[in-house]
């Protein structure tokens, strides 16, 4: 990429510059509407679920942008001839965006990746998980469709808010294409461990992960979560995080929990809406005197209803005194019913609740009232206030809003929540009954103790939950994210502000053309070629060769590159073209055409006793090895496992500094290696003398803590630029090795361009 024009601004010129979005464009898999032919026209229906109300209550709270569009999938194949008339109509009704999928596309993109795939994956269901190539072509096609549709409603000043595994590409792909939007992503359901993720091909994961990172911010529910994903960047990116940000290319990335909220205050006014008193009323006759236990959820096998059947079964074996007592309201809301295993499930849970009813039941009592549809608001409300206790059991749920809707509907803090601690909403709502989902006996022990409560400890668990659920609702989930992307933003411009512009790299090939002499002070790794794993595997290509022997042909130029490589791979690589070498970080010095000269002492007895050290470090971690120098000795770990390298790399610094080493010798860390060698060596020992200071364009180039010492050394009228965005003495940077290899072009050709063959 390169550079552009970012002046150094203010904070305050920067909150300038960043306002707040005019509008926030969601982007989801499905629209908040179901649309159905009507006639010539359409009829479109709200859905409900968990990022439909936390949107509509974010938006309703005022906190985020005015205006709000949204893009999604409508859900089914629309003929060619209707396309235009539902773009027409959603847009004009209801402020919506459909991307219209091909039969085929949708099939493999939902049906196939996303169900089959990605949902059974992420809930940490390896087993469960199907893998196949036409899966993967349509869900990066679908991906591509919701780009198109974005980008053709973009406008300058959107926030752009992705939604859930269904579009873990998409911000990437809007990020090619407009590298200036505001972006967030956001989880609905767990990021699972690496070690689970693994299931899938890792050019799969790979993609997934980066197209992620094209967001300014992505979002889970909890810090585990975000956890488990930043482990996975840094196991399959190779990138670390401080404190929850990455940097992508020279760009920030904020990783970091927001737990979706309710709307509290609808929820717990419910109970003074005559529809759910009337509702209430209702149900209390319908339940008598018996204490009723609430269960609410979609059909899915995620959400544990048989093991929460299963442990009302145990509770009823164990306790024949509560038999008339107390009854199962069971709700299960149909899902996926076009699935197999949603309808085997569907059936298995008929049958359990048939049996259960069968086996304990009597006249008068029916220990499961069960019922397979959705219910609405109020219905809902009302069961919640029904209800003694809640039993919100699933085997993994990304956060599950019935636990939160249930405590903010108990205005009068009664009520116990049974939850389960693999659940999302367990990290916020510790006071409940935590329990292990899979563990009936377990959940039959913490329905004997809810149901057992007294009132004043019911109320005394119930008030810090609600008062929890009341600071962070659905509008402030919202609202921090809103918050964070302009954050990032913020720093993103503060961060490019470093980052050499156009008009810089043109100042530096003027000044660079006026001299009488150059002198250009380079870096190998990570400046003149990438890093790589293999330290043997960054021999220089054609490409770099040619530039350097190109800059080495324009008149009074001396190009030195400086390395921490030993002469003899420096020689192999770079001995034959026209440029000096300096190895092992200042050690050895050969000019061009000449003899290496040594400056500084080859006294290496101490390698017999450092050499064990690394040796072990070595043999405890797989993909690390010992490279002995001429002077120094090197542990590099760039090939091992990128979370156990940098942890072993601080244990062996600590263990090297505990030996007491001679004050001849320093120990450094630098980029994927622990270095040892005399204290005395630097690069700043690369720079040469000069005869006229004033006329000699003097430009050293270095990516790691080490070039530090040469950027140190530099005269008042020598120029530093450092590769990334760390912290350095340089006074300008770049992003990688290409703007590196660019900015030499540029004076190769300025050389040409004054008649240089």
């Amino acid at each position: 990429m390169e550079p552009t024009d970012a002046p150094a601004l203010s904070d305050d010129a920067l909150a300038r510059a960043l306002p707040a979005p005019r509008r926030l464009v969601v982007v989801s898999n499905r629209l908040p509407f179901v649309a159905r032919p009507a006639g010539r026209g359409w009829a479109f229906e709200r859905t409900v679920g968990g990022l439909v109300t936390g949107i509509e209550s974010f938006v309703r709270s005022g906190k985020g942008p005015p205006e709000v569009v949204w893009v999604g999938w409508p859900g089914r194949a629309v003929p060619a001839s209707r396309a235009a008339s539902l773009r027409s109509e959603a847009r004009a009704r209801h402020g919506l965006v459909p991307v219209l999928l091909p039969s085929e596309v949708a099939e493999g993109y939902y049906d196939g990746l996303c169900n089959r795939a990605l949902w059974p994956l992420l809930h940490s269901e390896p087993t469960a998980v199907h893998l196949e190539e036409p899966w993967w072509d349509a869900y990066r096609t679908a991906n591509e469709a919701f780009r198109d549709a974005v980008l053709g409603e973009l406008r300058d000043g959107d926030l752009v808010w992705v939604h859930d595994f269904h579009l873990m590409t998409l911000p990437a792909l809007l990020r090619e294409v407009r590298p200036d939007v505001a972006l967030a992503w956001f989880l609905h359901v767990p990021f699972p461990a690496y070690e689970i993720l693994r299931v899938l091909p890792d050019a799969w994961t790979r993609a997934l992960l980066e197209g992620v990172l094209g967001a300014d911010v992505v979002g889970l529910h909890t810090h585990d979560y975000a956890r488990h994903f930043l482990r996975a960047v840094r196991r399959v990116l190779g990138a670390d995080a401080a404190a929850g940000r990455l940097d992508v290319a020279g760009r920030p990335v904020r990783v970091d929990a927001f737990p979706l909220g309710v709307d509290f205050a609808r929820h717990d006014e419910a109970a003074q809406r005559p529809e759910v008193v009337a509702e209430r009323a209702r149900l209390q006759a319908a339940f008598g005197d018996a204490r009723v236990v609430l269960s609410v959820d979609r059909l899915d096998p995620t959400k544990g209803i048989l093991q929460r059947l299963a442990a009302y079964e145990r509770l009823l074996e164990r306790r024949p005194d509560l038999h008339g007592r107390v009854v199962l309201a069971l709700v299960g809301v149909p899902s996926r019913e076009d699935v197999d295993a949603y309808r085997r499930l569907r059936a298995r849970v008929e049958e359990t609740v048939g049996r259960v009813n069968g086996r304990f039941g009597r006249f008068g009592w029916v220990p499961v009232h069960a019922q397979m549809r959705a219910v609405g608001p109020d219905e809902l409300a009302a069961l919640y206030l029904v209800a003694d206790v809640a039993l919100v059991t699933p085997l993994r749920d990304g956060m599950n809003l019935v636990a939160k809707e249930f405590l903010a509907t108990r205005h009068d803090g009664e009520g116990v929540l049974v939850l389960s601690d693999t659940a999302g909403a367990a990290r916020e709502l510790g006071e409940a009954l935590l329990v292990n989902p899979y563990h009936p006996a377990g959940v039959a022990d913490a329905l004997e103790r809810a149901l057992g409560t007294a009132p004043e400890a019911r109320r005394a668990a119930s008030e810090p939950m609600r008062e929890r659920l009341r600071r962070y609702d659905a509008a402030r989930w919202g609202s921090e994210q809103v918050e964070a992307v302009a954050a990032v933003r913020q720093e993103g411009r503060r961060l490019e502000a470093r980052f050499a512009t156009t008009a810089d790299l043109s100042a530096i090939v003027a000044r660079s053309s006026a001299a009488r002499r150059r002198v250009l002070l380079l870096d190998y790794d990570g400046t003149l070629v990438p890093l790589v794993e293999s330290p043997r595997a960054a021999a220089p290509d054609a490409a770099l060769r040619g530039l350097l022997r190109g800059l080495a042909a324009v008149p009074d130029t001396t190009v030195v590159v400086v390395s921490g490589r030993d002469a003899t791979t420096l020689s192999t690589w770079l001995g034959d073209l026209p440029v000096e070498l300096v190895a092992e970080h200042g050690a050895q010095r050969r000019p061009v055409g000449g003899a290496w000269t040594d400056l500084a002492s080859r006294d290496t007895a101490w390698h017999a006793s450092v050499r064990p050290v690394l040796d072990v470090f070595a043999d405890r971690l797989p993909g690390a090895l010992v490279e002995a120098k001429t002077f120094g000795l090197a542990w590099h770990h760039r090939a091992a496992d990128p979370e156990l390298g940098p942890l072993r790399a601080r244990e062996l610094v600590e263990t090297l500094e505990g030996l007491r080493l001679p004050p001849h010798l320093r120990v450094a860390r630098g980029r994927d290696l622990v270095e040892v060698r005399p204290a005395a060596v630097t690069k700043a020992a690369a720079l040469p003398a000069l005869d006229d200071p004033t006329g000699t364009f003097l430009l050293a180039v270095g990516d790691d803590a080490t070039d530090e010492d040469l950027f140190a050394a530099l005269p008042p009228q020598g120029l530093a630029i450092r590769v990334g965005t760390a912290d350095s003495r340089a006074a300008l940077h770049v992003r990688d090795v290409g703007d590196v290899r660019r900015l030499l072009a540029r004076l190769v050709a300025a050389g040409a361009a004054e008649g240089v063959p």
